[in-house]
Parts: C-alpha cells; structure tokens; sequence
C-alpha cells in the first residue's frame, strides 16, 4: 500500500451461513435465506476518508462459479480500488499521490452453520505516482505481485458475531488486517468495536473505532465505521467508512 490510507478494501468472504446468518466480511446480517434464494455473485463497494488527506474507493466481486454463496465450494474474487493522498516530504512540501489497483484471486470457502471460512490467492497489479519525486518513497511505479487473502465470520452465541480479515502482496510488501466484532442490537444489525492495520515498504498504518453493521437500505446491506487513526507519516488523525454490499 503506500502512504496512503488504504480502505478496508478488501471485501471479504462473500457467502452465506445458511439457516442461521448471512456470512461476510464487513458486514454480518444475521438475516435468514429462504430455500428459493441461490446467490452466486456477491458485490461489495466501499470508501473511506481520513483528516490525514486521504480518500479511497474499492469495489469487488466474489463469484461462486459452481455452488450457491450459501454453500461450500470454489470462489473467484475480482476488486479495483483508487484513492489519492497527501503527506509531507522533510522540506515541508507536500507530496500527492494516486494509487490505483486491481486484483484477481481464486480461492475456496468452508460454509458451516454460525460459520465461514476463506482462502484465496492470485495476482496483484498496482500503480503508485508522485505529484514530485520524493527519494525516501520507494513504492512508486507499477508492479505485480503475488497476493493472498484470508476471511474469517463466526457467531458464538444467537446475539454476537466476530469477523477478521487479512491479506498480503509481495509487490511493495503490502499487508492489510482487520477485525470486528459485534453485539446484535435489533435483528440483523451489529454494533461493536474494529481495528485494522495496514501499511507497506514506506508506511504504517493502525486505526482503532467503531462499527454499526448489518442495517439495510433498500436490497443493499450498509456498514458504517469511524475512529482513530495513526500512521508513520501523518499521525494522529481520524477515519471513516461506509462500507455496502448487495447479492445476485
């Protein structure tokens, strides 16, 4: 990633616990599916904005090729992402950056009662450009790399549910993880603490808040979060995310 605040992106597993919870990544309805629907295409959008001076978009697709989302079987995740930034270099001017990426993975998801589990791995393309050079930033140009990817959802008890995630590339050695977990508040909807750290060859990022997950708008499952932020290069700032998701 660069210095750049780079969003939850990463949408995460994108199945179905059946009978009992939709399962996801950032989002948890506990919603129940009914026998005649068989989702085979999970969209997932999202943006996130920081007082850092950063703004990113990701969208992505998990397609179950062969089984329903709801059960076990192989999954091919595609996903864009774009977003600009700014950071100063050490003689107080300030550098701006775009990144743009995109990814394709291949993967396999275990489907279980109250809950999902997903791994996934493929290839990464990222471009990175500076408003002017900046010799400290070697993540700059375009690459690709070899990326990977774990999802994890569960709820423990008929009220909670937790939810990870975490992926790697080795192209400019960027990670990103997060975690949630939640406490059903009304049906379907969680709220609860998250923490995501992300970062790669030049930055480092941690972010500590806040979620409200699993309210619908319309067909569409919403997820919003705000916290703190600290990075290596910005500091203390703050974040937020919204985060939506609809299923074909």
């Amino acid at each position: 990633m660069k210095p750049v605040r780079h969003l939850f992106v990463a949408a995460l597993a994108g199945a179905l616990l059946p009978q009992a919870a939709q399962a996801a990544d950032w989002y948890t309805g506990a919603e129940v599916a009914r026998a005649e629907e068989s989702w085979h295409v999970a969209i997932d959008a999202s943006a996130s904005v920081t007082s850092n001076s950063s703004a990113f978009g990701a969208v992505s697709a998990t397609i179950a090729p062969f089984t329903p989302l709801q059960e076990s079987g192989a999954r091919i995740r595609l996903q864009g992402i774009a977003g600009t930034y700014t950071y100063p270099t050490t003689t107080n001017q300030r550098v701006r950056g775009v990144q743009e990426e995109g990814s394709a993975m291949f993967g396999y998801e275990w489907i279980w009662r109250e809950a999902a589990l997903g791994g996934y791995v493929g290839f990464n393309v990222r471009n990175n450009s500076l408003s002017i050079p900046d010799p400290r930033n070697p993540v700059v140009g375009t690459g690709v790399g070899l990326k990977t990817a774990l999802d994890f959802y569960a709820q423990p008890t008929a009220r909670t549910m937790v939810a990870a995630y975490g992926s790697y590339s080795t192209l400019f050695d960027a990670y990103y993880a997060r975690f949630r977990a939640g406490y059903m508040v009304t049906d379907g909807v969680y709220v609860g603490p998250e923490a995501t750290f992300l970062g790669d060859a030049f930055f480092n990022q941690w972010r500590a808040g806040a979620h409200v997950t699993g309210f619908s708008v319309g067909p569409v499952k919403m997820s919003i979060g705000a916290g703190y932020v600290f990075d290596r290069i910005q500091k203390s700032g703050y974040y937020t995310t919204v985060e939506a998701r609809t299923l074909f």
